[in-house]
């Protein structure tokens, strides 16, 4: 019988509440708090990391932005390396190229400028080194010594102006001599084109080589003050390498015709070029925006408009800026000279940050040119972000605006420049507080659902805490004691 007794005892004891965790009606709040969380510290934990991940959801995005393809283009403007980015280098003590524009710049070089026959050829073994050499010295010497294998080595003078020249005058007689030995290679190509693939690589690469020559020598004149020479050349070759047309040299063409106020030729290029089935960019957008601001804006008044109303023309001209600023948002604070510009780099990503300082670099002048072009568009830019959905699911005329080109205006742009980023909308207040109060209200109740016991002990606390009871304690009846006691002391006396 007592073995019996104990062994009952045992069980009683077993299945008494102090032997489950938190369930022992003797412990305090806090104690049976801390024994229910250490019994499901793990499920919290799993709990807790689902709302880290869940505020971390827009950071997280950065994964996506990594594994996205950035489509970067060869800036059709770029500068000389060695009379204009290496003088700024000079002057300010800042690197204006960074490793990952020119890197992209080495292979662009590689692309165009080297073939499979190079072997055949010692100068071109030469250059094909070159080209992947990292170090600007090294560069330079491996050209010399191409030079010396072969005097009509014509990217051996490619390299060294562009590299080597400090003035723009230098640099357009390195590419003269380069010119004369591109035309004199490229014509031997030609005769020997359909012998094999190999001679018609060779061909591709000497055409590439020799377009790149003419178009440098039409931007070396348009530098130097020959503009119209710079028109002919780029125009000339248009005609005669019309596949070509990846390389944008109509953006060149645009700017220069700007430059001579040859507005009528400007909008015959806009026909041709601002087509729905060819790639877009900010000179073409801000060039018709231009051209269409150009003749409402030397009488445009915002107070006369607002009054009014606008008129046709005024009506097409804002249409277009609002269809330029979808495209690049970033471009209109560098014209109103609400961010300083920079000197633009070696290569750009359309609709980015990049894009936009190439743009407004050589365009800025173009809009201060024509009265009340800048004045149209600092009263009517900002429009464009009323007309486009948020978030960004759709555009208006456009694709929705790419969410990685933050990431790859920062491996762009050196690191002492402002990067600008998309103006997103401010929410209003109370979407915060609507969506954070029923965030947490949805995940008491799952906690709730999973953990009634624990959430229970937790409300009670926080209730206590909150909302205390002074009438249900120990120190309430002492002070009603005390109360009664100092009655009758004053009853007596």
């Amino acid at each position: 019988m007592a073995d019996r007794g104990g062994v009952g005892e045992a069980a009683a004891v077993g299945a008494s509440p102090a032997s489950v965790p938190g369930l022992n009606p003797t412990l305090g709040w806090r104690e049976r708090l801390r024994a229910g969380l250490a019994g499901t510290g793990a499920s919290l934990w799993f709990v807790a990391g689902l709302v880290l991940l869940y505020a971390l959801r827009i950071p997280l995005r950065l994964c996506e932005n990594l594994a996205a393809e950035w489509k970067v283009w060869r800036n059709p403007l770029n500068l000389f390396r060695g009379a204009e980015y290496r003088r700024y280098t000079w002057v300010t003590g800042k690197e204006p190229l960074t490793y990952y524009d020119m890197n992209l710049s080495a292979q662009d070089h590689q692309t165009f400028f080297t073939c499979d026959t190079d072997f055949l050829r010692p100068s071109d073994t030469v250059m094909q080194k070159a080209w992947r050499e990292r170090n600007p010295p090294a560069r330079i010497k491996a050209a010399y010594q191409a030079l010396e294998l072969n005097n009509d080595c014509a990217t051996a003078y490619v390299l060294l102006a562009e590299e080597e020249a400090t003035t723009i005058v230098d640099a357009e007689r390195l590419f003269k001599q380069a010119l004369k030995a591109g035309e004199t290679i490229y014509r031997q190509s030609q005769q020997c084109q359909h012998q094999s693939p190999q001679h018609e690589a060779q061909l591709r690469r000497d055409t590439n080589v020799l377009v790149y020559i003419k178009r440098r020598l039409a931007m070396c004149a348009r530098k130097l003050g020959r503009i119209r020479e710079a028109v002919k050349i780029m125009r000339d070759l248009m005609k005669e390498f019309p596949p070509l047309t990846m390389l944008n040299i109509h953006e060149n063409l645009l700017e220069s015709l700007l430059e001579l106020q040859a507005y009528a030729d400007v909008q015959a290029v806009l026909a041709k070029y601002d087509d729905i089935s060819l790639p877009k960019s900010a000179a073409i957008c801000y060039t018709a925006a231009l051209l269409k601001t150009r003749t409402v804006s030397e009488k445009f008044s915002p107070e006369t408009a607002s009054r009014r109303g606008l008129s046709t023309a005024e009506i097409n001209a804002v249409e277009a800026i609002h269809r330029a600023v979808e495209f690049n948002p970033h471009v209109p604070k560098y014209l109103l000279e609400m961010k300083s510009l920079i000197l633009p780099p070696e290569h750009i990503l359309k609709r980015g940050d990049s894009e936009a300082v190439a743009y407004a670099f050589f365009h800025l002048q173009h809009w201060k040119r024509i009265e009340g072009a800048l004045n149209l568009l600092q009263c009517t830019w900002e429009g464009t972000f009323r007309m486009i959905p948020y978030p960004l699911e759709k555009g208006h005329l456009f694709y929705p605006y790419p969410s990685c080109t933050e990431m790859a205006d920062r491996e762009l742009l050196p690191t002492f420049h402002h990067v600008s980023v998309y103006p997103k909308k401010e929410l209003p207040l109370f979407i915060h507080f609507t969506a954070g109060f029923c965030s947490s209200t949805a995940m008491i109740a799952i906690l709730t659902h999973q953990f009634p016991e624990i959430m229970g002990i937790f409300a009670k606390a926080v209730l206590g805490l909150w909302c205390p009871q002074p009438w249900a304690s120990s120190g309430f009846e002492e002070n009603t004691q005390d109360l009664k006691s100092e009655d009758l002391d004053l009853s007596s006396g």
